[in-house]
């Protein structure tokens, strides 16, 4: 096995190698030696611990805190996550659909891991999160009763499109734009440079290859922790209320207390911490195969048992009003009126928090799915995929809230988690499809929150891909404690609001750590090989033209010869553009693997080393 990671890497002599000529380097070469980080760990525990007492002694005092805090970020701040998520997608676009797209995740040579069906796949079941199934009729619905401030009347044919289009900008390419960023990027740093998969690892070009390990690199590391375990616990906020009202509904029963959401919570928190420290088994791969098929044999039963034809003639009118409305609702501010600030700071800047909260840890799985891929793949796939399914399943769930309304219904809104049920009960089969929605809730979060867990504890382990069971099942089982915590805290009926609140403060580190991220990605584009040698050509193959007319006229051929650039003017690659850096990293990697004498021997030391029986752990 050795000998072949020889074959694979080792493409010219690492003596004298120029960084152009590097092939890539993946991260399994490098040999590293991954332990938990004790200060990244402790000092992200101790904030979480300190956090949890503040809610179970002071519920009141936090959800009035978290309030006012919210309010200065608004005001400051607000405008700052539009911006960002606007940036954020234009430079993933350039990103894959410029020189760089050429670009692949892996070596020069690495196939992708998964075939391109499979690979869709995965990130349909990734874009089919728990906040669809909460948010799939009741955000479509509410809107079409109180539109977007300053565009059309509510409950009118106008308002069912607008309300399809604005749901699609908080669930589209804005939002899916994060999460490329963020896997685009560590997948590029581990599989192309050899990189540790962590969050810090992504500034190595701004910081220097030694010091994301340092103060700086550390403290991005636990902002990314905090920043993930907020929005998975507001994730299981919104599931544990949607849970709790459909028992509601199926039981006959009055509306619950406390208690039985904490129950709730409970229950969720303990299948995804035991699917967590199990491991990626194939019960678990199942699990998420089932789950991804009754998402879509729900959405086909809507759709076909319910306004089928206006379902579809929505699809193409909202597709078409989203490019014409799209830099209306880019433009949207606080300076437009109270109302727009409302707008903003319940929906628009919400939902942009959330998908920074959700990105370290979707990002970290895309990264693991998408090696091989070139940019250009990699962006059009991750945010045009994920995308079109959010625009089909609000139009199934969304219009038929929306027709059910328009036909006397009676669809409440408040609170948003009664909405899809109500849908359903107007339905036939209504217990099944009720009983059927809860499993679905349930089994998509346990299969979302086992990878949060695990990507917390990669990210408090220096990257380690398959983290200590103990360490997943302690930021497990804190995501359930913050979750109950944030909603029994304060007032009655405050609890989502708490959860929307601390996620928008939470994210906001991330969000500046993102802006940052986007010109450490672009340094390290600017000086990868395959870059590097396309300018080397252009330069080359221009001079040789201009010098050959100039000496030879017409009858000139190219041919490869010692030059001595120094005694000419002619404008070369700068020297900051070439990465000597990665040319230390190919040679460390190549001679390591080249002197094993037995793989499987020096594995039984070594973790994360890649034997014959594949990743072998201490």
């Amino acid at each position: 096995m050795a000998r072949k990671i020889v074959h694979d890497l080792a493409v010219a002599p690492p003596r004298g190698l120029h960084p152009a000529l590097i092939p890539g380097v993946s991260v399994e070469s490098t040999r590293r030696v991954y332990r938990t980080d004790v200060l990244v760990f402790g000092v992200a525990i101790t904030l979480m611990l300190a956090f949890i007492g503040w809610g179970v002694f002071a519920g009141d005092n936090l959800s009035g805190t978290t309030k006012a805090v919210l309010d200065w970020v608004l005001e400051y701040f607000g405008v700052f996550f539009t911006v960002i998520a606007t940036i954020v997608l234009f430079f993933m676009l350039y990103v894959g659909f410029s020189r760089y797209g050429r670009i692949p995740l892996g070596r020069d040579d690495e196939a992708p891991e998964y075939s391109m069906f499979s690979w869709i796949s995965m990130l349909f079941a990734a874009g089919m999160g728990i906040g669809l199934v909460f948010w799939g009729a009741a955000e479509p619905l509410t809107m079409f009763e109180a539109p977007p401030p300053g565009t059309v009347e509510a409950n009118t044919l106008e308002a069912m499109h607008t309300a399809q289009v604005q749901v699609l900008y908080h669930w589209g390419p804005q939002a899916w734009s994060f999460y490329a960023l963020v896997g685009g990027a560590i997948a590029y740093g581990a599989y192309r440079r050899g990189r540790t998969p962590l969050i810090s690892s992504i500034f190595a070009p701004l910081l220097g290859e030694n010091r994301t390990t340092g103060p700086i690199g550390r403290t991005i590391d636990i902002f990314s922790i905090i920043v993930t375990l907020f929005g998975t616990a507001a994730s299981l906020g919104l599931g544990a209320l949607q849970i709790g009202h459909g028992i509601e509904i199926i039981a006959g029963i009055g509306e619950l207390g406390n208690g039985i959401l904490i129950a709730v919570i409970a229950v969720l928190t303990a299948c995804f911490i035991a699917s967590a420290v199990s491991g990626v088994s194939k019960g678990i791969r199942a699990l998420s195969n089932i789950n991804g098929i009754a998402a879509i044999v729900l959405a086909l039963f809507v759709f076909f048992v319910g306004p089928t034809m206006l379902i579809l003639n929505v699809l193409p009118s909202v597709a078409v009003q989203f490019i014409g409305d799209l830099p209306m609702m880019i433009g949207r501010s606080a300076s437009q009126g109270i109302d727009a600030e409302n707008f903003l700071a319940g929906w628009t800047i919400f939902y942009w928090a959330w998908w920074i909260s959700w990105s370290p840890f979707v990002g970290m799985f895309i990264a693991k799915i998408s090696r091989g891929r070139t940019l250009r793949q990699f962006v059009s796939v991750v945010i045009l995929v994920p995308s079109v399914i959010s625009l089909i399943w609000f139009a199934i769930f969304g219009t038929t809230a929306i027709d059910q309304q328009m036909n006397g219904a009676g669809l409440i809104v408040d609170p948003p988690e009664e909405v899809l049920f109500g849908v359903l009960d107007n339905l036939p089969l209504t217990t099944i499809t009720s009983i059927g929605l809860i499993a679905l809730i349930a089994i998509f979060f346990i299969t979302g929150a086992d990878s949060s867990s695990l990507v917390m504890g990669t990210l408090s382990q220096q990257g380690r891909p398959e983290p200590a069971r103990w360490v997943a099942a302690t930021w497990g089982t804190l995501v359930g404690i913050i979750a109950a915590v944030l909603l029994v805290s304060g007032e009655e009926g405050s609890g989502l609001q708490s959860l929307q609140n601390v996620t928008i403060v939470a994210a906001l580190p991330f969000a500046v750590i993102m802006a940052f991220m986007m010109i450490s990605l672009m340094k390290d584009l600017r000086r990868d090989p395959l870059i590097l040698r396309d300018r080397y050509a252009r330069l080359a193959v221009r001079h040789s033209v201009r010098t050959g007319l100039e000496e030879y006229g017409d009858d000139f051929a190219l041919v490869p010869v010692e030059y001595d650039h120094s005694a000419d003017e002619i404008a070369w690659v700068d020297e900051d553009e070439v990465d000597d850096s990665l040319v230390e990293v190919y040679q460390a990697a190549t001679e390591a693997i080249d002197i094993i004498p037995d793989a499987n021997a020096d594995a039984e030391q070594t973790p994360g080393v890649e034997t014959a029986d594949g990743p072998v752990e201490k």
